[in-house]
């Protein structure tokens, strides 16, 4: 059986070396219309669900942490008609697949004892610490009543879903962002690639593996930082025009406006990320973006637009003097205030204009 879970090694002592700028401005729009309703699944339901894809659990949630003896007793609680917590869910609006904020280790423990493999080792899941008539049991050596018993267990759910506005679902973005219990505080590229999964993001999965990225930013992060900054890119490079603070909800539109590709194809945001960071590799070596030690949001954006806006133009032979531009721009008086832990809309349209207009007569 396919478990939809997106498998992704998480440390959540990580910290990355990014220098992200201020993100003034409210993210919270003024009013929502969201409907919460509660629904009541069986668990061979809730498996099957799962395994069809119906309902999925987001790569940003922990990777599975129980250990067999934990995901027996949860099993042996539906055996024994006993209470459970409850999941929560959140529909989303336009593939209606219902995307898990709470309850991934129950329900990735109920299906992998349906499967009868617990997969976090690969071995037969056969109940464990628990009452003499359930040990060693998998699903299909259950007594046939037992069986029908777990079949038919019911376990609660909460359904979030946002009713109103009915062409912008950014709500789900903040209900992500407050009712996930995982214990640690999302990014919000994790909340992002959860509610906006689709063929861009999963183009940007594919663009993150670039071997010149790679070099220039380093490891991958296991918070998606380095997703989100080619997302920015992207962004910026298409709709600066139409940039307003604060940056995380223009991230959020362009996501969801372009989630489907309908704005820009992968062939075209694949040339112009790849063209433009593969030159900037080439010219500027793996300190690119690092003003100090720590890469820059900030120099980031300014760059990567102002490169690639010259590149539009036709190739760019000269790296000499590529790297004297960069230099000079970076020893700005005007281009340090523009990138200075704010991304209001003055300076994001200044250090993306200063840039441009450094990069513009290179050869």
């Amino acid at each position: 059986m396919e478990i939809r879970q997106q498998q992704v090694s998480l440390d959540f002592d990580e910290v990355d070396e990014i220098e992200h700028e201020f993100d003034n401005g409210s993210s919270v729009p003024l009013k929502y219309l969201i409907s919460s309703y509660g629904a009541d699944y069986t668990a061979d339901g809730l498996v099957k669900r799962i395994s069809q894809g119906a309902i999925v659990i987001p790569p940003f949630q922990r990777n599975y942490v129980w250990d067999i003896l934990r995901a027996s007793r949860f099993v042996e609680s539906l055996l024994l008609g006993l209470p459970v917590p409850g999941i929560f869910l959140v529909r989303d609006q336009v593939s209606q697949q219902l995307l898990v904020i709470d309850g991934q280790q129950r329900l990735l423990s109920l299906a992998y004892f349906y499967d009868e493999t617990f997969q976090p080792t690969g071995k037969p899941f056969a109940l464990k610490g628990v009452q003499p008539q359930f040990e060693g049991k998998t699903y299909q050596t259950l007594l046939p009543e037992d069986r029908r018993r777990l079949d038919d267990a019911i376990l609660h759910a909460t359904i979030v879903k946002q009713e109103d506005p009915l062409n912008d679902d950014s709500s789900m973005y903040h209900v992500f962002e407050r009712l996930n219990t995982g214990g640690v505080r999302l990014q919000p590229h994790e909340i992002r690639a959860a509610i906006y999964h689709g063929p861009l993001n999963d183009l940007l999965q594919q663009l993150n593996t670039n071997e010149a990225w790679r070099s220039v930013y380093g490891d991958p992060s296991q918070r998606m930082r380095d997703q989100e900054l080619i997302v920015r890119f992207l962004a910026l490079y298409f709709h600066a025009d139409t940039y307003s603070r604060p940056l995380n909800e223009f991230l959020n539109a362009y996501m969801r406006k372009n989630r489907e590709l309908e704005l820009q194809s992968a062939d075209e945001l694949r040339q112009v990320f790849i063209s433009t960071i593969e030159l900037i590799h080439r010219c500027l070596g793996t300190r690119a973006f690092r003003p100090r030690r720590t890469l820059q949001a900030a120099v980031f954006d300014a760059v990567m637009v102002g490169v690639a806006r010259r590149l539009a133009k036709g190739p760019l032979q000269d790296c000499a003097a590529l790297r004297t531009q960069y230099e000079h721009l970076l020893n700005q008086e005007a281009f340090l205030h523009a990138i200075d832990k704010s991304s209001d809309e003055e300076n994001v349209r200044r250090r993306l204009e200063m840039a441009t207009d450094a990069f513009a007569t290179v050869p």
